[in-house]
């Protein structure tokens, strides 16, 4: 027996009703999510698709892409949007390309990202069709295994490829409250809160609180000897990427691996160097790149270890993330670099 009219109404009503609350929550949930990208344009700068900087459209006949993947040094922790290095690698490479071959430059990067996050990066992105690859990560590997993926933490980006901002926005907000601004001590148990401005206010010269993060860096990961050839920094044949490095290798690795599938050529970059624990990784990596890859023109490691002294607040603000001039110094070392790869032919 079927059900009466007015009941079949009713339950037609109810499911439309339904439907309608779904559409205009998602439609007020989107407005103010763009409402919060616009606001927080100059300080976190991520764009609809989950990268830092404005959106690369389709690819343009004779152009050429390169993405930037890593963590807060990659993404500019504590600079705007332009004052990070792939912004002012973007600049350099687009002044020395003759007319009619441009160069676009993606920043994939994103806070607490080690190198086993750098091939999902790289697969997520894949559309992009991106010419070359630099993968610019081993800080957030030295203390313990990192599998964060953040993109992925978020089942509409898996979904869509777009990225809301407002479950990052009242993350970073609820940590804010939780710490109250205390990094110093915080270090050692739980990453530093996003704070934007810090820099800034590190030029200007107020210095106290870069410098309880610089003490805590050094707490955690170890000092740094200055000699330029330290002798932990030798690797046995054979014994390239030894524990307890192997994991992290294993993900730059696949990282690579990832963008040569894509038809792209890698850079393996050492970042400045930050602890003798991270003098001796990339030793290791540096190793296990060469017994493997040899002399594949499509991979290259570049040592940028001693190419900013991350005791100097002119350069590094906290001890780790660079100021506009030390982002500056380290995309003018990757200029010959990148422009070699891009030109040079397939094998």
């Amino acid at each position: 027996m079927s059900p009466p009219r007015w009941g079949r109404k009713r339950v037609a009503f109810a499911a439309i009703t339904v439907a309608l609350s779904l559409v205009l929550t998602v439609v007020a949930l989107g407005v103010v999510d763009e409402l919060l990208r616009r606001h927080y344009a100059k300080t976190l700068g991520l764009n609809r698709w989950g990268y830092r900087g404005p959106v690369v459209g389709r690819k343009e006949r004779g152009e050429r892409r390169v993405v930037v993947t890593g963590g807060s040094t990659t993404f500019g922790f504590g600079v705007s949007t332009q004052e990070s290095f792939p912004a002012y690698l973007a600049r350099r490479v687009a002044a020395l390309r003759p007319p009619g071959a441009p160069v676009t430059v993606v920043n994939l990067g994103y806070p607490k990202e080690g190198a086993w996050s750098l091939q999902f990066t790289l697969e997520d992105y894949a559309y992009l069709r991106y010419d070359v690859a630099v993968l610019y990560e081993g800080y957030n590997d030295l203390r313990r295994l990192n599998t964060h993926a953040f993109r992925h933490d978020s089942p509409v980006f898996r979904a869509t490829g777009y990225l809301p901002i407002l479950p990052l926005v009242l993350s970073e907000k609820a940590r804010a409250i939780r710490y109250g601004g205390d990094l110093g001590e915080r270090f050692g148990r739980e990453d530093p809160v996003f704070r934007p401005n810090l820099a800034d206010k590190a030029a200007a010269g107020a210095l106290k609180a870069a410098g309880e993060v610089a003490r805590g860096l050094e707490h955690v990961l170890g000092p740094l000897r200055r000699d330029r050839n330290p002798p932990e920094a030798t690797v046995p044949a054979g014994r390239a990427c030894a524990e307890p490095f192997s994991r992290y290798c294993e993900s730059m690795r696949l990282a690579v691996d990832t963008a040569l599938a894509h038809g792209a050529r890698a850079l393996v970059v050492a970042q400045p160097y930050i602890s003798d624990t991270h003098v001796l990784q990339q030793a290791q990596l540096a190793a296990l790149l060469r017994d493997r890859y040899g002399s594949d023109p499509r991979v290259a490691y570049l040592d940028l270890g001693r190419t900013i002294d991350l005791r100097d607040h002119a350069l590094a603000w906290d001890g780790m993330h660079l100021t506009p001039p030390g982002n500056a110094a380290i995309a003018e070392r990757l200029v010959e670099p990148v422009l070699r790869l891009l030109e040079a032919r397939a094998p």
